[in-house]
């Protein structure tokens, strides 16, 4: 047994599944959890001293590879001064300053401390500015696990076959409408039957909890007419793809300017984060200076906030560093579809800048449903297989593999290598 195997079995014994978040207890793909020890760059190192090259880069926000000396230097100094104050502090300030500087629509900004709170905070307040109740969402896309919002959820909610969680009541979600990615009628309908009653329309700009569904053209342009015929705001979840896709997030990258917008763990380089944020008159009707209330110790932590305000502060000194990641990703994943083209596998790649998955169904993945026709025990056996080779992906079909600035061409030309090893012998 090793040292992960005998961490895990004391672990079930005081955590529920052993895990503190459902994807990482690796039921998904039948295996155990590597625990994980630390990390360096582009690699996680686990408590048997096994190395990884890490293609999770913790769900995304590590951009710059795990533990960079700007950030962890950022961290060690804000540490010395205290962890938390339960106060007003000037860094949160900063932190506001800079991102209100950076992203299109956002004049205002509240830290919350983490995406399900950003998220469910911004629906409450697009509820108190439109004195509307219904919100519609999109099946398959994940915006946290808030009530109102589990009700065909991607990502791990996806994997286990739960579209819907126990100990939600009907009422919490009476108020959610669904609707289908990637097609503008289905929104529209909905539209049609509740012309007065949505008060917004919450969508993942690039869909990454059902795998990775890019957005197809004029749909994102299509939701933004939408709601502003019928007086909906449009909530855009930037979770994964703010500061990701390029510095402005979604909103930059395909030109649309959304009412709201959540972050998430990418604004706190990885330690535990949220925001909201998005028109000042909006905004504005946040406690203290207005009705709609939202409150919490934590939000505006400081060591949280010196290391994303540190790495933000690197990207945006840096908007080279997103060309070279896109260039990567783009040849790392198009050398990917050739591996599977070659090796007549009924696969699919999906990818967007830094963002991709391979899916395993021979139909193009556009939505919750054709990601639904993908065989899961076939991607479980590629997954085990690229563990055993050094090479950590996504525990779990539905979610999506990230790529760094840390990865190194000799580690992407081994990763290729092994999915081109796992074809050949599967076939």
């Amino acid at each position: 047994m090793t040292n992960s195997e005998k961490i895990f079995a004391e672990a079930v014994n005081y955590i529920p599944g052993g895990v503190n978040s459902p994807v990482r207890a690796f039921g998904s793909i039948g295996s155990t959890p590597r625990m994980i020890k630390r990390a360096e760059g582009s690699k996680l190192y686990d408590e048997d001293g096994r190395e990884y090259i890490d293609f999770v880069c913790s769900w995304g926000p590590m951009i710059l590879g795990h533990n960079h000396p700007k950030v962890r230097e950022a961290v060690q100094e804000a540490c010395e001064r205290g962890l938390s104050f339960g106060a007003a502090t000037k860094i949160e300030v900063e932190m506001a300053k800079l991102i209100c500087e950076s992203v299109p629509s956002i004049e205002m900004i509240r830290m919350v401390n983490s995406g399900t709170e950003a998220v469910m905070s911004a629906i409450r307040l697009a509820r108190g500015y439109t004195k509307r109740d219904k919100i519609v969402k999109f099946a398959g896309c994940y915006h946290g696990h808030s009530d109102s919002l589990l009700i065909q959820a991607g990502s791990g909610a996806l994997t286990a076959g739960i579209p819907d969680s126990a100990g939600v009541p009907e009422g919490c979600t009476k108020d959610t409408l669904s609707a289908v990615y990637n097609d503008l009628s289905s929104v529209e309908e909905l539209f049609g039957q509740f012309p007065e009653e949505i008060a917004c329309v919450v969508v993942e700009p690039v869909a990454a909890n059902m795998g990775v569904v890019v957005p197809k053209e004029g749909f994102l342009k299509g939701l933004r007419s939408l709601c502003d015929r019928y007086g909906a705001l449009l909530l855009f979840d930037e979770v994964i793809t703010g500061f990701r896709l390029c510095f402005g997030g979604a909103q930059e990258y395909f030109g649309v300017k959304a009412d709201l917008a959540a972050y998430g763990k990418i604004i706190g380089a990885g330690m535990p984060v949220g925001a909201y944020g998005g028109k000042r008159e909006i905004m504005e009707l946040v406690a203290p200076l207005g009705p709609v209330y939202q409150a919490g110790t934590l939000s505006g932590n400081p060591v949280a906030m010196a290391a994303g305000y540190t790495q933000l502060s690197i990207l945006k000194e840096h908007p080279e560093y997103y060309d070279a990641l896109h260039k990567k990703a783009d040849d790392f994943f198009g050398r990917m579809k050739e591996i599977v083209k070659e090796a007549g596998a009924p696969c699919q790649v999906n990818h967007i800048a830094s963002l991709g998955c391979l899916f395993f169904t021979q139909e193009p993945v556009t939505d919750y449903r054709s990601a639904k026709t993908s065989d899961t025990k076939a991607y479980a056996a590629y997954c085990n297989v690229m563990l055993e080779k050094g090479i950590y992906p996504a525990p779990a079909q539905f979610e999506a593999m990230f790529l760094s600035m840390a990865h190194t061409k000799e580690e992407l030309e081994k990763t290729l290598e092994g999915i081109r090893s796992f074809f050949k012998f599967s076939a």
